[in-house]
């Protein structure tokens, strides 16, 4: 696999919110994610309305373009690129909803929970 060259947040695809990115420098540090891997962010087919999003750590692919968001090592396949230009991760936590969320400009329908999309 060829070396990516690493990108700056400025270059990246999608922002992350500085309440989402405290929160994985949080489960990084706690749950001792190894070296060598990175946050991955993505799509995949499913859920209720066609496309759900890929929040989780992983190493590094060969189609994979990597960022640097916050201090943060970003790897995202170049061709979700499509489906998530623009998207801002955010994290929540309150006594209604917890966890991360997406906010994809891209999205022209979501379901209900928020995990799915369509575009």
């Amino acid at each position: 696999m060829a070396e990516a060259t690493t990108k700056s947040a400025a270059n990246a695809p999608i922002e992350m919110s500085s309440t989402a990115a405290q929160e994985i420098r949080k489960i990084m540090r706690t749950k001792k994610i190894p070296d060598g891997y990175g946050l991955r962010v993505g799509v995949k087919g499913g859920g209720c309305s066609g496309m759900s999003y890929v929040l989780g750590f992983d190493k590094q692919r060969e189609h994979d373009s990597e960022f640097d968001i916050d201090g943060i090592p970003v790897f995202m396949d170049k061709r979700h690129g499509l489906y998530l230009m623009g998207t801002t991760i955010d994290y929540h936590d309150g006594l209604n909803a917890r966890g991360f969320t997406f906010d994809n400009p891209n999205a022209t329908e979501t379901c209900g929970c928020g995990a799915s999309f369509a575009s």
